[in-house]
């Protein structure tokens, strides 16, 4: 094999461990739905909640958590009294929604509804 060809398989390599790293976020059941969500907006956890029928809230504060420890999501502390969260998506997260609409839009002419 020569040089040029080993190279190429590295960067199928390199792209292949991206792929794992992204899945190992969007492969959890909500995380996409959650994503998708914010998109319109910050929102607090009940705001958030009602839009994501059929999580539990154990699980959304679950995913919230992640999103925010991987860098998509931001929560801020409303000062309020009674003091409030909110959750947005950071510049990371706004690109990501971007190529969930991308997804969507594949999967509507794709796939067929279940």
């Amino acid at each position: 094999m020569r040089a040029g060809q080993r190279d190429a398989g590295r960067e199928e390599l390199r792209c292949a461990g991206a792929l794992v790293r992204v899945f190992e976020i969007l492969g959890k059941r909500w995380n996409g739905v959650i994503l998708a969500t914010l998109k319109s907006g910050p929102a607090s956890f009940s705001e958030v909640a009602r839009s994501v029928a059929g999580i539990s809230d154990s699980v959304l504060s679950d995913r919230l958590s992640e999103l925010v420890r991987v860098g998509l999501v931001i929560r801020t502390v409303v000062d309020a009294r009674p003091p409030a969260v909110s959750y947005g998506l950071t510049p990371a997260g706004d690109a990501l929604v971007l190529v969930l609409d991308e997804l969507a839009g594949w999967a509507e002419e794709h796939l067929p509804d279940a």
